[in-house]
């Protein structure tokens, strides 16, 4: 009895304590902030700023027990921050029909599950007894706006809020032990616990949310494909004698020449030619083709001025190697002995590592030069062919006896320089090593002091460098000889090969004198005309050739196999590239130039024909060994 008499009347001190006013609101709001708790009025107004407050706690959960103001460490200055990983003290919460009293802050703090996606709603377990949906909603109103409270009869209910943050203010709740009124029994007591509940709606609502941001998203990002897509072209507009018109007028001009065209093309490809229009079409074909001169003519211009450039830049690369030359001459004459005595050890290395850089570059330019003459040859020879198709069996058949006498010039013209270079050479030691050995003391002085070899050893290498060049001038002028004697025999190939040329022209006009058909000319004037002779030669001349070139090998055996069958199958003949590119799929080193040569002397088993008319006009070669053997 005196226990529970002292428990009402410590409850009685208790409330006489809290009923206790309070003078300086401003010490009591500094108070509450430095406790971690937010200080609220008793009509639940705010006290301080929410910059201030804890964060994901509402002040309105209600009420705490006041502190003297005047306790030590207590005063009007702001605390300092507190760290984030410092525990925060929970107070004491007071509402209308319980109270709520905080765990043992020595105590780990309550766990909770992991947060199910778009979690609105919170689960209360361990409420006392005698607890209603009211009390529950008067104590957890204060996180938020409530949307729902599903309470169950064993002392748990779920809570669902309208928000998800006000989830977080609820679960600050977890621990606390919740008291009903001023009783002390065991049903008006309990420890609540406060946590994460996976509901359908929640989940619902969250992928409803997500499917609503994944479409805001397709369609902020489909936006910005539109506004980087390029515009699309203008329609085609439909034809009509007035549209034909103004098309015809625009394909005259330059600026407008390219849409104009593209109109053109589409209105072909629709099928807009009738008989009607032809006339219309036919006169815009004419105009579109009338710009093929322009075209060419600028192209001409943009080639010379291709060209211009390509000569400038030759030029510059040209006066840039003369100057490397001039460098390395001067490195050159540093290196002589009667300079090169008077460096000194440093400065002899630094010139030598200099020479060296220099003729390495000068090296690479030249190189470099002489790639630009060979592609410049190379596009000079395709351009000469290509001009005058006519001459190309005539450069085949002379081609091989240029090119050998071409290679050797130059390798006849190479040794020559060589030789002259030796010869200087030489004389230059010859020279040096007369004036090494008129050296006086005075200079043999200086050439101790920057460590000089001997004269005698000086002598010693410049007569194995003689004795070394002498050899290279002999061999080189072997060399030379056989040379000479190649270039004099491809000099005699070649004029036994004119004069074989000659021969056969002879035989050619006297063969066309006594009546035999076909020249090369005549038949090229009469192709011309429209008429499709044939070419045939005299039985002398077959027998001739046949005698004269016979088969060399047995590549130009297989060849001949080949080319029979394949002219064999195809009896109105076939034209040379047709013929070359089937053989180039058996051997790709044979060129069309060789199988016309091995056509050309055998007459009797391939004879060449022109067909067509005009611009169709084309040389077919006929496989006739048949007819040799009836007629033979």
């Amino acid at each position: 009895m005196a226990s529970a008499t002292d428990g009402v009347g410590s409850l009685g001190a208790e409330r006489n304590h809290l009923s206790v006013p309070v003078a300086d609101h401003g010490a009591w709001a500094t108070a509450m902030n430095n406790l971690g708790i937010m200080p609220v009025g008793i009509s639940g107004q705010q006290l301080v700023s929410d910059s201030l407050c804890i964060q994901r706690f509402d002040p309105g959960l209600g009420l705490i027990a006041p502190i003297n103001p005047m306790m030590a460490g207590i005063n009007l200055v702001p605390p300092p921050p507190v760290p984030p990983d410092m525990p925060v003290i929970k107070e004491i919460i007071h509402c209308g029909s319980c109270t709520l009293f905080p765990q043992n802050p020595n105590l780990p703090p309550p766990s909770t599950r992991e947060r199910p996606p778009g979690c609105k709603t919170g689960f209360v377990g361990g409420l006392p007894e005698n607890a209603t949906e009211e009390i529950v909603r008067e104590v957890f109103d204060q996180c938020g706006e409530i949307v729902a409270i599903r309470k169950s009869k064993k002392n748990f209910c779920h809570i669902r809020f309208s928000e998800e943050f006000m989830v977080d203010k609820a679960i600050y709740l977890s621990g606390y032990r919740m008291r009903i009124g001023s009783s002390t029994d065991k049903k008006d007591s309990g420890r609540i616990h406060v946590d994460f509940a996976q509901a359908r709606d929640d989940l619902y609502e969250w992928e409803c949310k997500q499917r609503l941001l994944a479409r805001e998203e397709r369609h902020r990002r489909k936006i910005h494909e539109d506004r980087l897509r390029p515009p699309s072209p203008p329609p085609i507009v439909h034809y009509s004698e007035h549209e034909a018109g103004q098309l015809a007028d625009r394909l005259k001009d330059d600026h407008n020449f390219s849409e104009a065209t593209a109109v053109l093309f589409t209105w072909i490809d629709r099928g807009e030619v009738n008989r009607r229009s032809a006339n219309h079409f036919y006169s815009m074909i004419q105009s579109a083709n009338s710009h093929v001169r322009r075209l060419m003519s600028e192209k001409a211009q943009h080639e010379e001025e291709m060209e211009h450039a390509k000569e400038v830049f030759k030029n510059a690369l040209l006066a840039i190697l003369m100057q490397f030359e001039q460098i390395t001459a001067v490195f050159t004459a540093a290196t002589r002995q009667k300079a090169w005595d008077h460096f000194s050890k440093a400065q002899r290395k630094n010139i030598d590592i200099w020479r060296k850089q220099c003729e390495e570059l000068r090296n690479a330019h030249s190189e470099e030069i002489m790639g630009i003459r060979r592609e410049e040859e190379m596009e000079m020879s395709d351009d000469e062919l290509d001009e005058n198709p006519c001459k190309k069996m005539r450069t085949e058949e002379n081609g091989v006896c240029d090119q050998t006498l071409a290679s050797l010039k130059e390798e006849n013209d190479s040794l020559r320089w060589q030789l002259d270079a030796y010869r200087n050479e030489v004389e230059l030691l010859r020279r040096e090593q007369s004036r090494a050995g008129r050296l006086d003391d005075d200079h043999t002085h200086t050439q101790t002091h920057t460590h000089a070899p001997s004269p005698e050893a000086q002598i010693q290498l410049l007569q194995q460098s003689m004795h070394s060049m002498q050899q290279q001038l002999l061999s080189l002028q072997e060399k030379l000889t056989s040379k000479e004697a190649e270039l004099e025999q491809a000099r005699d190939e070649h004029r036994y090969l004119e004069g074989e040329v000659l021969t056969l022209r002879d035989k050619l006009l006297s063969s066309n004198g006594e009546g035999v058909e076909g020249t090369n000319g005549e038949v090229h004037e009469k192709g011309i005309n429209g008429c499709v002779p044939s070419l045939y030669h005299s039985r002398e001349r077959r027998s001739e050739l046949i005698t004269r070139g016979g088969v060399a090998s047995e590549k130009e055996a297989l060849l001949l196999g080949i080319i029979s069958t394949f002219l064999h199958v195809h009896p109105f003949g076939a034209n040379l590239e047709y013929l070359w590119s089937y053989i180039q799929r058996l051997d790709s080193k044979v060129s069309a130039g060789e199988l016309e040569r091995l056509m050309v002397r055998l007459p009797s088993m391939f004879r060449q024909e022109l067909s067509g008319v005009g611009a169709t006009l084309e040389k077919r070669w006929k496989f006739c060994g048949f007819d040799s053997l009836s007629s033979a």
